[in-house]
């Protein structure tokens, strides 16, 4: 067999114990999003070795999502960073045993502290599960590693509870991409998601009439160079566009082109976006119309023109 055969029954073994896992999902679950969702502090998640590693994933998801939360290696707990931990935080314990000794120790001290545990472990007869107030199963039959040793499905398994409690928490919080883009305004994709139409669009917009004839409405398009005209009545108001495509069609449909007016082939029901929308609203009604440019409007005006090369160009 070779490698990559290999790697596709590995797959096939993971997905499998996945889809085994969320068949088992009841309401304990729920139990878990409310205890989280209706607290008064953060969430601390707290793991040791490679469940550690994920529950420093966990953590940073929630936070950059609207939950707040913090990780803290359970062997540095007992020396000093429970100090972390205040009254109304849930503390999201992870261990696939449940019986790791360094998750163990901590129980005493969070007990006498208050918070609320959550337990994260593929044991739900185990000393942790036991103390805690609600328990999420991530048990797995089998473990990818043929040797039955190395945490593998296992720790996949807590990788997507973990996903499956952000966005659970995340669609219950109603957060957004602007509020996404907040807290991560560092990097690329923030920088887009802050970003408006009104702030990357060109208000030099292409511009024909009604009766305009069709071969100073190609110069038109042809000259603004974004591939579209808005059309306009007597009065000034928007009534159609007309893009290239429009264009090429109108050259196969009608036979005499010298009498054709952008009134007589122009798309009157046309897509638009508000000035005040994100950029990334405008590439998702781009693709969903499969169209390339937007007029921008606002209170029935064309105010500019956004294209999908503004979108693309933006750094």
């Amino acid at each position: 067999m070779s490698y990559y055969e290999r790697a596709k029954t590995i797959f096939e073994q993971e997905a499998g114990e996945l889809k085994k896992l969320a068949s088992t999902l009841d309401a304990h679950f729920d139990e878990a999003v409310n205890l989280i969702f209706n607290s008064t502090g953060k969430t601390v998640v707290m793991g040791i070795g490679k469940t550690g590693t994920i529950g420093h994933k966990i953590a940073s998801s929630m936070a950059s999502t609207g939950t707040p939360a913090i990780f803290i290696n359970a062997a540095e707990a007992m020396h000093g960073d429970l100090g972390m931990i205040q009254p109304g935080d849930v503390i999201l314990l992870i261990s696939n045993s449940g019986s790791s000794q360094e998750i163990l120790n901590v129980l005493t001290p969070l007990k006498r502290m208050g918070n609320p545990i959550v337990a994260m472990t593929g044991n739900e007869a185990s000393p942790l599960a036991q103390e805690a107030a609600v328990v999420l199963n991530v048990h797995v039959d089998e473990e990818a590693c043929p040797l039955g040793l190395a945490p593998t499905t296992s720790t996949t398994a807590t990788l997507v509870m973990g996903d499956a409690l952000t966005i659970c928490l995340m669609e219950k919080r109603n957060f957004k991409a602007e509020n996404y883009a907040l807290y991560h305004p560092g990097g690329a994709l923030g920088r887009k998601l802050l970003v408006r139409v009104q702030d990357k669009m060109t208000t030099d917009i292409p511009r024909v009439e009604e009766n305009t004839l069709f071969r100073d409405l190609i110069y038109e398009v042809s000259n603004k160079r974004l591939g579209m005209t808005v059309v306009f009545n007597a009065e000034g108001k928007a009534t159609g566009i007309i893009t290239d495509g429009d264009i090429r069609r109108a050259v196969q449909r009608f036979d005499d082109l010298k009498i054709l007016t952008a009134a007589d082939f122009m798309t009157r029901n046309f897509k638009s976006i508000a000035p005040q929308q994100l950029l990334t609203e405008a590439l998702e009604l781009m693709d969903a119309s499969n169209i390339t440019t937007l007029p921008v409007m606002s209170n029935g005006k064309v105010e500019g023109i956004i294209s999908i090369h503004h979108i693309i160009d933006f750094k």
